[in-house]
């Protein structure tokens, strides 16, 4: 098996976990628009909850899994499994021991924290204290998923996929358990909600130890932070650091916008969990395979099979995410309606976050590439380059969000961010094939011409079904919402299989190769 069919092969396993773990979101999703909707609780909860997800992407599945699956492939490659466990557990006892200092020290500046990335809250009385409490009440899930972080790096550089893309599940299934089981425990019941992210932290971390020790893996009490491996990780992470801080001074100033407006800090997340599905089912599942075997390429200094590995990630992204751009901005309404409409969630929020969707899906494609594109900087140990990039495309954010909200409002913000990606995207090409080598251009933009055919093919046969089969989203029940995005969806899949098989495009029989095995 050549190395693009084992990355199609390895990327089809993450992701129908990635999947399974997606549905559980917007269950969880759901059982927030029902309880809460895109009331005061809700944009409390959101805001509380980004104080920690910050420092998570900081030292925990961002900048770490950048720095740390490179190192840890390498140790494992030239040295062998002892070592490469023993660099984990140096790593992992650092983490811990830091990250609890953080907690320690967030948790008592948690009203001032609040105060700079939400001044809106303060105008209203009782918000901003209870974004407060809720946040305090996360902070530990920090380590939490730090531990996880390293456990799903360790995993992925094995070649073991399935169970760490699958570990999010418990994490979501225990914020779905605490809306019904300890939410009402409580005056105020989103509290119930912060108390669910900690469980469900526990849980994606403890689920992939078995796994770990069936490796061979067993913790050690080892500590020390001159280990040539921690320095080398620590070096790499500094920054990756710097970029993801700036991109989260991006989501700041966002959140600092979107406050002001009421609603609006729902209506973006409800939107951006939802482009997030595709983005985590084939971007992220694309991107976390391609780390290890890139990594695994760079540790021999094969510089071709990296780029041709690159060209065959960049191909397989671009298949799956360009269709669904076009699916989520059609049919936005539809799944929103009956993903989210119940409860105290309206109509009215069903069409601002429809809105917001449309501007989110518009850079969908090019969240994935970036990650792809990123992950080979990453393989060769250089992490300057993607956080250069990325800086650009947050300076570009702002800009773009001073500028539209005035005359789009919060749809404004979705576009800026949409538009940042793209610059990212730009960015990332340029420095790679003047740096690394040069991409595929031809092949790749052939490639984007079909599937963008392909593609355009079949947004105009769901414009056809849902002009033919026509359902009011405001008054129809939630059996006549659901049949008819039943439709919406079957007539998606099938034209765009059927295009893409009379357009020969080659992942397809790739894919269904794939399935046929697996089957």
């Amino acid at each position: 098996m050549d190395h693009r069919e084992g990355i199609a092969k390895s990327t089809t396993v993450v992701s129908a976990a990635t999947f399974v773990s997606r549905l559980f979101g917007l269950m969880r999703e759901q059982v927030f628009a029902h309880f809460f909707g895109a009331t005061l609780a809700t944009d409390a909860f959101v805001a509380a909850f980004r104080i920690p997800n910050l420092l998570r992407d900081l030292f925990a599945e961002g900048a770490l899994s950048a720095a740390f699956v490179p190192v840890f492939t390498d140790t494992l490659v030239n040295k062998g499994k002892k070592d490469a466990f023993r660099l984990a557990n140096l790593l992992l006892n650092g983490l811990v021991l830091v990250l609890s200092g953080v907690v320690f020290v967030g948790i008592f500046i948690t009203p001032s924290i609040v105060h700079l990335i939400a001044p809106g809250f303060g105008n209203i009385p009782g918000k901003a204290d209870l974004t407060a409490v809720l946040a305090r009440i996360m902070f530990p899930f920090l380590p939490l998923i730090s531990m996880a972080a390293v456990s799903m790096g360790m995993l992925n550089s094995l070649k073991r996929f399935g169970v760490p893309a699958f570990a999010p599940v418990l994490l979501n299934l225990g914020m779905i358990l605490s809306g019904f089981l300890i939410c009402p425990l409580f005056k105020e019941p989103i509290v119930g909600m912060a108390i669910g992210v900690l469980l469900g932290g526990l849980g994606q971390w403890a689920v992939q130890i078995p796994t770990l020790r069936k490796e061979g893996y067993r913790y050690q009490p080892v500590l020390s932070f001159r280990d040539p491996g921690v320095r080398r990780i620590l070096l790499l992470m500094t920054p990756a650091v710097l970029g993801l801080a700036s991109t989260q001074i991006n989501i700041f100033v966002n959140t600092m916008i979107a406050s002001s407006i009421k609603g609006a800090v729902s209506w973006l997340n409800y939107s951006f969990r939802l482009m997030h599905f595709p983005l985590g089912m084939f971007g992220v599942a694309v991107a976390t395979v391609t780390l290890p075997a890139l990594a695994g390429f760079a540790a021999r200094k094969d510089i071709s099979n990296i780029l041709s590995t690159c060209n065959s990630s960049l191909k397989l992204v671009l298949f799956l995410t360009i269709p669904s751009t076009f699916f989520l901005a059609i049919a936005a309404r539809p799944i929103i309606s009956v993903l989210y409409q119940h409860g105290v969630f309206k109509y009215a929020d069903t069409v601002n976050t429809g809105r917001a969707l449309l501007f989110y899906a518009i850079g969908l494609f090019a969240y994935s590439s970036v990650r792809v594109l990123a992950q080979v900087f990453y393989s060769l140990g250089d992490t300057r380059t993607p956080v250069k990039t990325s800086m650009l495309a947050v300076a570009v954010n702002i800009t773009l969000n001073l500028l539209v909200v005035r005359s789009l409002g919060f749809r404004g913000l979705a576009l800026a961010t949409s538009i940042s990606a793209f610059v990212n995207l730009v960015g990332l090409a340029l420095s790679l094939n003047r740096r690394v080598g040069r991409l595929d251009l031809a092949g790749l933009s052939q490639h984007i011409g079909r599937v963008l055919a392909c593609s355009l093919l079949m947004a105009a046969a769901v414009f056809a079904a849902m002009r033919l089969v026509p359902v009011n989203l405001k008054t129809a029940g939630i059996s006549l919402r659901i049949m008819s995005l039943s439709l919406i969806t079957a007539v998606a899949g099938g034209s765009y299989l059927f295009f893409s098989a009379l357009f020969k495009i080659k992942e397809l029989p790739l894919l269904l190769k794939i399935l046929k095995r697996a089957r």
